[in-house]
């Protein structure tokens, strides 16, 4: 769920920061006061696109960041783990709009818009503009459809069987292009393969081969500094390191008869002393072991360009070539025994489609009774929610007799009509953002146990109502907030006594400026706010009480 809304320098917001709660949140306010703001700042966190317009005037950029809690939310989890962007903790997303230029963040890691866009479609569905609605597009439709019908295991097996004819219908395609100048690639692939086989590379061995030709061929600079470094430290008779040291040794322990403080730098010279004869013993036994031999270093040059040429002709890189043998060795294996092999994977890809097709078609016929009654289901919130004689249609559309999905044989759709006498249309289609807002609304009364998204925003789902519809509306957005995080912005004092949560959006003037804040309203607060949307600017002792009775009764 949404936990926490943070928005700076966006339209006429100043700076806002919000705290989200679970239940049904409604936004009150004056006509004009700013309440879509916060939907559009919101949408603008979950990767809608961006206008410099929505930039304070006078400042250089916008933000806004978005708190999720998404603890039990799977889906986005995994989705986050798929794209290393996972962190412990309330998960943020942050959007950054400039005079040039906009930018994303996801968990404090700059992501491009489109990712952000992506996994806003996991976390929130606002209903009332066609933006963010994943109610919208068909796959959403036909997971809805397949959830109400509890197909979820059923097609995730279908998927598997549908990914495993399509693999083999390529190995299949494959070996039959190969076949077709058999004798050719068998002598090509022979050859390629002896050639590998030959070479021999085996593992690290080409970064080992690299490491000693380094050292051979720098032989004689190595042999030189060496020589130079134990000269100095131990073996040149007049001035070496190892003997000013042991003098010094000796001086500093006879002074320090007469003053004690030099024995210590006496015993750390001494110290040293040691380890510069241990260095240079083992110099000496650097040098005895180090060779000098042109014929190997030359083998090594011979044997690493070898493996460089054959990765060349092969256009891949040298630590490739052993996955290349296997490769070549499997499509050999292939050619040679192609008859076989065929007759195997044909007989594979006969069982996969024969049960893919066995488990589509029941698919097919639990779609088919589901996507009826959802239909009715829908269709009476319908009538209860201000659309009397509207329709809504689940329309399962065969795909063409030779054309399979990884989900099946059909395309769902949505279709519906909000007045009676007018042709159902496809949801995307329908006009009014008040009439989509109610349908959705209807929609996830009905799903509220089993849908994907968690928290719900609607706007404009009270437009062209009132009276006994609205409180319904109201009746309804409560319900579904049992299941779900639900925000509603609205203008009908029915629907927001039903909240369990009330903010009030207020635009005020500062310093000659307009600006919005928002403010969560205590119960005397929310009672004249109630009051104001019952009676407009006349608040009378009349309308409070009316006010209190509807809260009353909401929270009864």
């Amino acid at each position: 769920m949404l936990t926490q809304l943070y928005i700076r320098d966006f339209a006429i917001v100043t700076q806002m920061e919000l705290s989200l709660l679970p239940g049904l949140t409604v936004l009150t306010g004056e006509t004009g006061a700013g309440k879509s703001i916060l939907i559009d700042a919101l949408s603008l966190a979950l990767g809608e696109r961006a206008d410099t317009g929505v930039v304070r005037h006078g400042c250089s950029q916008a933000e806004v960041i978005a708190s999720f809690d998404i603890s039990r939310n799977k889906a986005a989890t995994d989705w986050l783990n798929s794209q290393e962007l996972y962190d412990e903790g309330d998960c943020l997303l942050r959007r950054v709009i400039g005079q040039d230029k906009s930018k994303g963040f996801i968990n404090g890691r700059p992501v491009p818009i489109q990712l952000l866009h992506e996994f806003g479609e996991y976390l929130v569905d606002i209903h009332g503009q066609h933006e963010h609605q994943s109610l919208m597009k068909r796959d959403a439709q036909r997971e809805l459809l397949d959830d109400y019908a509890g197909l979820g295991s059923e097609v995730t097996e279908l998927g598997s069987h549908y990914s495993a004819i399509k693999s083999l219908e390529e190995r299949i395609d494959s070996i039959a292009r190969q076949t077709k100048d058999r004798s050719a690639r068998i002598e090509l692939l022979n050859h390629e393969i002896n050639e590998l086989e030959a070479l021999g590379l085996g593992p690290q061995e080409l970064e080992e081969l690299e490491l000693e030709h380094t050292r051979l061929a720098n032989g004689a600079s190595l042999l030189e500094g060496a020589q130079q470094t134990v000269n100095s430290l131990y073996d040149s008779e007049e001035d070496s390191i190892s003997q000013g040291l042991a003098r010094a040794v000796n001086a500093l322990e006879s002074l320090s008869k007469h003053d004690s403080r030099l024995a210590e730098i006496a015993a750390m010279l001494n110290e040293a002393s040691i380890q510069t004869n241990e260095a240079a013993a083992q110099l000496h036994q650097y040098l005895s072991d180090l060779e000098l031999d042109p014929q190997r270093l030359q083998w090594l040059e011979d044997r690493i360009a070898s493996i460089h040429d054959l990765a060349r002709k092969h256009h891949i890189k040298p630590e490739a070539l052993p996955a290349k043998l296997e490769q070549l060795s499997r499509e050999l294996t292939d050619i040679e025994d192609a008859d076989t092999s065929l007759a195997n994977l044909e007989k594979q890809l006969k069982k996969h489609r024969e049960t893919y097709f066995d488990l589509a078609k029941i698919i097919s016929k639990k779609r088919l009774s589901a996507a009826k009654k959802l239909g009715d289901k829908v269709s009476e919130q319908m009538q209860e929610l201000g659309m009397p004689g509207g329709q809504f249609i689940v329309e399962l559309l065969p795909l063409a007799a030779e054309d399979i999905s990884r989900h099946g044989l059909e395309r769902t759709e949505f279709k519906v009509s909000a007045n009676p006498g007018q042709p159902v249309k496809a949801l995307q289609k329908v006009a009014s953002g008040g009439e989509l807002s109610r349908i959705s609304l209807a929609l996830q009364v009905v799903i509220a146990g089993i849908g994907r998204i968690p928290t719900l925003i609607f706007d404009e789902v009270d437009v062209g109502i009132g009276g006994k519809i609205a409180e319904i509306v109201g009746h309804r957005l409560h319900d579904l907030s049992k299941s779900r995080q639900v925000m509603c912005i609205t203008h009908l004092a029915q629907v927001a006594a039903q909240g369990d949560n009330h903010l009030q959006v207020i635009k005020q003037t500062q310093n000659n400026a307009t600006i919005t804040n928002v403010q969560p309203l205590p119960n005397e607060e929310r009672v004249k706010e109630i009051a104001r949307m019952i009676g407009g600017l006349e608040i009378s002792q009349q309308t409070l009480a009316h006010a209190q009775d509807m809260l009353s009764r909401a929270s009864a």
